[in-house]
Formats: C-alpha cells, sequence, structure tokens
C-alpha cells in the first residue's frame, strides 16, 4: 500500500475538539449488564500494532476508538465512540437538535447524559434520522419518550425500508450481523478491533419511532428550533433513503454515511440490497456543486470531520472517484466478459486513491464491491451452464470429498495447501471437509486455523471478523443475537405488521387451509382484509364489506398484542374465532443461530 502511516492528520482531527468523556466509559443496561465499552477499546488498541493485525487496520482501530464529546463547529457537537455511529447535537433558540441517535437506548441516554453534562440540561427539540439502518435511529426511545411530539424527520421512505431490512430479513441479518461486526468476539488483538467504520455495535434496546415529516426533495428548506437545514435527498446511495444536509447558518455539511473515512459497503456482509455505486458518485458531485464551496466543516455519522474548504472538496472529490472508479472500471471489464470474481482478482486502483487513507477498505473491500456491481447488473449467474443448477453446499462437499478420495485425503489436501500458503484454497477445501462430515474434529480445527491466520492479515475489519466469528463457531461456540429489538414492532405499519405475519406461514402446512378475517382498526379508521390462500397469507385495505369468517374490531395497541400472543381482551370478535388460532399455529419460528460455518 502507498498510504503514508507518518501522516497524523487523522489522528489530530479525531481528537480536536474534545469537551469530555464518559466516565467510567461502560455502558450498562437497567439490569446492570454491559451494552457498551468505550474504555475497552481504547484500551486495546494502545500501543504498537501487534503481528495478529493487519497494521493499516490497526491504525483504524486506533482512530475509532477515540470517543467522547466534541465541539465541530460552534453550536454544533458530536458524540463518538459509545457506538458504531456518531451521534450529533445541533444547538437551537430553546434546546437541541439530535441527528442519528446510535443503536441502543442506553447508549443514546449516556451520550446525551454527557452532552448536558458540559452543555446544559436542554431539551430534545427534534430529532433527525439521516437514513434507515438501524445505528442511526435504534437509540430513538434514549432522547425521547415514544409518545413524543418533538418532529421525527427522514428522509421519503424511510419506514418502509428501515422494516423490510430490520425486520423482513432481520433474524438472518442480525446473525450475519454477529459475523460482519465481530460483536460476540472478545475485543484486542487477537479478537475483534471494530468494524472499521466505528468501533463496535452496542447490544442494549432498539427501538424506532416513526417519522413525522418526510424530507422528499433536494432543495427542501426546514427549520427546527431555530437551526435552518437544506436537504439533498440521496436514494439508493449508501441506504435506500438517504440524506445529505447543509446548515448555512453554521457554514457545515452533514453528510450522513455518503462519505466516510474509509471505502464504503456497496453490499454488506452481512447482507442487504446492492447499493448503486454510480449513483452514489453523482450525488457526492452534488453535494459539492451545492454546499461544499459554502462550507467550513463537513461531518457524517461515523469517523471524525474534515475542517477546511479546500480539504473538504480534496476529500469529496476522491470520495466521489471512488466509487465512479469501481462502478466505471468494473463495467467497462464485464462488458468484455469478464466474471466478477475475475475483475475483482486483478483490480489496480489510482494511485491518488490508493494514497487516501479515507479511501481504505476498512469496512467495505474493492473485493467485495467489485462482486457487487457485478451482481447489481447481471445477478447471481455468470452465464455458463455449468454453473446453472449446482448442488447446495452439504450435497456438493459430500461429492468433492468422495471426488478426492474421502474425508482423510481432504483434510490432508486442504492442510497441504495451508501449509503452501494458499490459505485461500485451504479454506475451500476444508470447508468442504466441515460439511461432508460435520462431527470430524480434524477438519474443524485445521478450518478454524485458517479461518484465523486469514483473519489476522485482513485489512477489512468486516473481513476479519468474519474470519475470526467463523474460526470461533467452528470450535463450537454459536453465540445467540445479544441485541433487543423489541422496541421496533410499534412503530410497523399495520400492513407491515401483517407482513412480519405472512413471511412466517408454513406454507406446506396450510396449503389445503383456507379462511378469512377482516379487520377494523378503529383508532386508524382502516380496514383490512386477510385470506389464507395456496399456502399464502394474503392481505389489503379494503373498503368492501364482503363476508369473511371472522371480524375482529380492535386498535393498533390490541393488534400489536394479539400478534405477539396476548390474550385479545381489548377486541370484539364476530364469527368463528378458531380462525386466529390456525393462522397463529401456522406460524414458523426463525432460528436465531442458524448454523453458518457448519451445516
Amino acid at each position: 500500500m502507498s498510504a503514508d502511516f507518518s501522516d497524523r492528520t487523522d489522528f489530530d482531527n479525531a481528537n480536536r475538539g474534545l469537551i469530555g468523556v464518559l466516565e467510567p466509559a461502560v455502558i450498562h443496561d437497567g439490569d446492570g449488564r454491559v451494552v457498551y465499552d468505550a474504555a475497552g477499546f481504547a484500551e486495546a488498541t494502545a500501543g504498537d500494532c501487534p503481528d495478529t493485525v493487519n497494521p493499516s487496520l490497526w491504525r483504524q482501530a486506533q482512530l475509532t476508538s477515540v470517543h467522547g464529546l466534541f465541539e465541530v463547529t460552534d453550536g454544533i457537537y458530536q458524540i463518538r465512540g459509545y457506538d458504531l455511529s456518531n451521534m450529533t447535537l445541533v444547538e437551537g433558540d430553546t434546546g437541541v437538535v439530535v441527528i442519528d441517535p446510535l443503536v441502543s437506548s442506553e447508549c443514546a441516554a449516556a451520550a446525551l447524559s454527557l452532552y448536558r453534562e458540559h452543555r446544559g440540561d436542554r431539551p430534545v427539540s427534534a430529532v433527525i434520522y439521516t437514513h434507515s439502518h438501524v445505528d442511526h435511529f435504534g437509540g430513538v426511545l434514549g432522547v425521547v419518550d415514544a409518545d413524543t411530539t418533538v418532529p421525527i424527520v427522514a428522509p421519503e421512505h424511510f419506514l418502509q425500508h428501515a422494516v423490510s431490512e430490520n425486520v423482513y430479513a432481520g433474524t438472518a441479518m442480525l446473525r450475519r450481523s454477529m459475523y460482519h461486526t465481530g460483536i460476540v468476539l472478545p475485543v484486542g488483538a487477537t479478537g475483534t478491533l471494530g468494524a472499521g467504520l466505528g468501533p463496535s455495535t452496542s447490544t442494549g434496546t432498539v427501538g424506532l419511532i416513526a417519522p413525522t415529516l418526510d424530507i422528499t426533495h433536494t432543495g427542501q428548506e426546514e427549520t427546527f428550533d431555530g437551526v435552518r437545514m437544506v436537504f439533498q435527498v440521496t436514494p439508493g446511495t449508501e441506504a435506500p433513503s438517504e440524506m445529505n444536509f447543509w446548515f448555512p447558518d453554521h457554514r457545515a455539511l452533514c453528510l450522513a454515511e455518503n462519505a466516510t473515512h474509509n471505502l464504503h459497503n456497496l453490499l454488506t456482509l452481512r447482507g442487504a440490497q446492492v447499493r448503486d455505486a454510480r449513483i452514489w458518485s453523482r450525488y457526492l458531485s452534488e453535494a459539492i456543486e451545492m454546499f461544499a464551496y459554502d462550507s467550513d466543516v463537513a461531518f457524517a455519522s461515523h469517523h471524525w470531520p474534515t475542517w477546511g474548504t479546500e480539504e473538504i472538496l480534496v476529500y469529496l472529490t476522491q470520495q466521489r472517484d471512488l466509487y465512479a472508479y469501481l462502478h466505471d472500471q468494473t463495467l467497462r471489464r464485464l462488458n468484455q466478459g469478464y466474471l466478477g470474481s475475475e475483475i475483482a482478482e486483478d483490480f489496480p486502483m489510482p494511485p491518488v486513491l490508493d494514497a487516501a487513507w479515507h479511501a481504505r477498505g476498512y469496512y467495505g473491500s474493492v473485493s467485495h464491491n467489485v462482486k457487487a456491481i457485478y451482481q447489481r447488473y447481471l445477478g447471481w449467474y455468470d452465464g455458463n451452464p455449468a454453473h446453472l443448477w449446482q448442488h447446495p453446499p452439504e450435497a456438493a462437499a459430500a461429492r468433492y470429498v468422495q471426488a478426492l478420495g474421502g474425508i482423510e485425503a481432504t483434510v490432508a489436501k486442504a492442510r497441504a495447501f495451508a501449509d503452501d500458503g494458499d490459505l485461500r484454497f485451504a479454506a475451500e477445501l476444508a470447508g468442504h471437509a466441515v460439511f461432508a462430515d460435520p462431527d470430524h474434529a480434524g477438519a474443524k480445527e485445521l478450518l478454524a486455523q485458517v479461518f484465523t491466520t486469514l483473519g489476522y492479515g485482513a485489512e477489512c475489519a468486516t473481513w476479519r471478523n468474519n474470519f475470526l466469528v467463523g474460526a470461533d463457531e467452528l470450535g463450537g461456540r454459536v453465540h445467540a443475537a445479544p441485541i433487543n429489538a423489541a422496541g421496533v414492532a410499534s412503530a410497523l405499519t399495520v400492513t407491515q405488521l401483517f407482513d412480519s405475519l405472512a413471511i412466517r406461514i408454513d406454507g406446506p402446512r396450510a396449503w389445503d387451509l383456507s379462511a378469512s378475517i377482516r379487520w377494523h382498526i378503529t383508532d386508524l379508521d382502516e380496514t383490512y382484509r386477510m385470506e389464507l390462500s395456496n399456502g399464502v397469507l394474503i392481505h389489503f385495505p379494503t373498503r368492501r364489506q364482503d363476508s369473511a369468517d371472522l371480524v375482529v374490531t380492535l386498535t393498533k395497541r390490541d393488534l400489536l398484542g394479539l400478534l405477539t400472543g396476548a390474550a385479545p381482551d381489548g377486541a370484539v370478535l364476530d364469527g368463528d374465532t378458531s380462525v386466529i388460532a390456525t393462522v397463529i399455529g401456522l406460524i414458523d419460528n426463525p432460528d436465531p443461530g442458524f448454523p453458518i460455518v457448519t451445516p
């Protein structure tokens, strides 16, 4: 790599404006359980880089472990290092506007308390979600009450995308996120050093309050508690629903998560929709044109700010070029017939970008981002019919092991490749051995060793975490998700609640059953028809009065209780009440600890 380790600018900026820190820097929940330990990250990254960590990642981990309350500019403050994301606070005429209240309510409350300790007991006058990822809204109930009357501001379609990611695919994504963030690993030189984007994710209580004001178009101006803001909507960038915004009276630019001090993901390793590198670059161009020339500081929802107009222009120009280069060069070679894996294998970056610390792959990587661009345009199938109908992992593994001469021969060959330094193919062979014979201790031990070595060498924090969690779980330690997301359900619309029920119906068991329910939600004045038909739970708003097996009249609160197994005390049921038990009885509970590195 060509980046200059003697350049300490990032360290100066990461520490600039420090006002105070939490003492002690450990955050607990109401039961006394530790949900975040900022001190642990700071202690773990002190001193010289050990041989179990990539030196570039060690540098980034030292930067992200800096924590406290910081002044960004007059009237704008940030809490950094007390969760994966930052919480920004902008002082208004009577209170403070909170931007992105972290992952969990415990961390958000502690962060707000730290701010008030140094800046006075100002009430929260508005909450802004920059985008639809949980680390930017999950702690909202730590800064305002669920029945708050202050504006809750978000980009248009925020709730749709927040629910799609965190509820519909929530169980699988949360399970994979344990690999992605390394949240279950010990913090330190042989464990996790954060996610590159920040330290770790907190493990407290996640909540959600639905937005009360949508930002629908670029150029929209709003004032909250005397604080003027000009918004730029950026859908399809780092999140499907996201926005940047500018503070004209502060000459400050909030870049959400569209420009941070690393190469971001175009497809996260935890899973998500593939992001559009082309439009991401285009929106950064627009942000430069609209705001950068009139800004003295640019800050984001992760990492540290950039000060100085010229510095901002250089930074945003390079970030713009980073995503455009990945996109355009992938498409150029894709159209020459190269596969995503082939393009990713040999993808040199422009020297200027290669030398820029903020363009290094600490969270995303050139390798998996190139494959994501390929996937966005051409999908999973590479066009080769030999790959059109391949066996799934366990069946394929059994055949590979058979072809290689049995389990012992496969493990021996995998060990030989590892000894020769080809850890990538050693992992592939050992992985087949584990899936063919999950009780073979030698196969699991070898694969764990290979994963550990790969993890220690990774510059990308999420690659390191994936390898090391995989190694840990091969030793038999499958971890349950430590995050409580129970506070999200109340913010869902009725359609989203019914969607959440429908995707859990065991279709084959429901093939031969039929039923219908008409739901009257009294406090919302909404009516829905639900039908169990051909193994599918169909639901839709209706104005018709068609007959149904059961008519249920209740409030949304009662509906929430009913769907979570509570007695329908507040509901009026007219018809065949056994229909509800039939539907509930078809629910297939997800597995939050499903295996990943074993079959």
